[in-house]
């Protein structure tokens, strides 16, 4: 496993790390045996960073990272988020005493005195012009509660008003081959003022796994079923946007580029580590082997230039005009 700097906070995280919403909720069921049997695979493989969140099973997702942090010797490093217990996103709903609430309700989640890292989970757009709200995550850093904060996005434009913040050390922004403008219009700017970038849905919701076809169906509890159209939330969280049928084709056309032996998740992931802006890519995992899988990816060679370059084709000729506007 390789490791890269997350922003100036120090630390150094393992470049494949691990997403933690499928273990709490919205991917299907998840017993607490195989959620823990996943985690400790990422641990053995080298992962010593977990993003998880309060909304993730509403605080299961986060009582689980606890326990794996109990039973490990190894220096785990936790982001989680908050916001999203709103039942209507509001900036109004941001205020002094409902972040106090959440955070106090993560702590007693994860056991700790310290979050490492808190990112606000993907707030209204109009938040982050409202400076009062990052000088209240600042207070909370004065007061030990919070090591570190950033904030999680839908679009370009918030990630990028996001890092005027002088304190904010982190951006997660979904970044993987069907999502390929934040390195573009983002990248740029966030290696100048040195800010972490956790690329999310690293996967497209699976898509990029190469696994599924026409055919396959999910459980009713699963957003790949519920939220296709953004019934739930943003629909860019679900298979990344893209439409299903489309992404099935533009998958069949990068499995033509795929080394010998690699294979389509370690292939994605790679790609998301060509980039140097990119602090680590934080696939979920349901079972131990989906995460060994992933973190394979770490060990690969650089991709060529001629692959980076025909894959840049298909998303030019498939996804683009779907997706590249949008966010």
């Amino acid at each position: 496993m390789n490791y890269r700097p997350l922003g100036r906070t120090g630390w150094k995280v393992s470049e494949i790390s691990f997403g933690a919403w499928a273990i709490g909720g919205e991917w299907g069921n998840v017993s607490d045996q195989d959620a823990m049997a996943a985690l400790h695979k990422a641990v053995d493989s080298g992962i010593n960073f977990i993003d998880t969140a309060d909304v993730y099973g509403s605080g299961r997702s986060e009582r689980l990272v606890a326990q794996l942090r109990k039973s490990r010797k190894q220096e785990i490093i936790v982001a989680t988020k908050a916001g999203r217990r709103l039942p209507e996103q509001t900036i109004e709903g941001y205020s002094r005493e409902n972040l106090s609430h959440w955070v106090e309700d993560s702590l007693r989640n994860l056991a700790t005195d310290t979050i490492d890292l808190l990112q606000l989970h993907c707030p209204p757009t109009g938040l982050y012009h409202r400076p009062e709200v990052f000088g209240m995550l600042d207070d909370l850093v004065k007061a030990g509660k919070i090591r570190h904060y950033g904030v999680s996005v839908e679009k370009i434009e918030e990630a990028l008003k996001a890092i005027e913040y002088p304190n904010l050390q982190t951006v997660q922004i979904i970044f993987n081959c069907f999502r390929q403008r934040p390195a573009e219009e983002f990248f740029p700017n966030s290696k100048d003022k040195k800010v972490g970038i956790l690329a999310r849905v690293p996967l497209a919701s699976g898509l990029l796994t190469g696994k599924f076809t026409r055919a396959s169906s999910f459980p009713k509890d699963d957003h790949r079923n519920y939220n296709r159209h953004g019934e739930a939330f943003d629909v860019g969280e679900t298979f990344s946007g893209v439409d299903y049928e489309v992404g099935l084709e533009a998958v069949e056309e990068i499995r033509k580029l795929l080394p010998a032996g690699v294979s389509m998740s370690q292939f994605a992931l790679r790609w998301i580590v060509m980039f140097d802006a990119v602090s680590c890519a934080i696939p979920g995992g349901k079972r131990p082997e989906q995460v060994e899988d992933n973190c394979r990816a770490s060990g690969l060679p650089p991709l060529s230039p001629e692959t980076m370059i025909a894959l840049q084709q298909i998303y030019d000729q498939k996804i683009r005009s779907l997706v590249h506007h949008r966010w």
